[in-house]
């Protein structure tokens, strides 16, 4: 998967999480709508990082 992919799954996920937190209720559903949106800001922190391209490792 390339980075930007990744972070859109990541974000996505968070979305269901918060939604299933939503509609559940109670202590857990606020547990896991805290869980959900973290994912997704972190999933959109991720979309703007700036790529960093290794470079193949020379034979010492």
């Amino acid at each position: 998967m390339q980075g930007n992919t990744t972070s859109w799954v990541v974000a996505g996920l968070g979305v269901i999480v918060a939604l299933i937190g939503w509609y559940l209720g109670g202590l857990w559903g606020a547990g896991l709508l805290g869980f959900g949106l973290a994912n997704i800001l972190l999933g959109v922190l991720d979309m703007f990082r700036p790529a960093v391209k290794s470079e193949p490792l020379e034979n010492h």
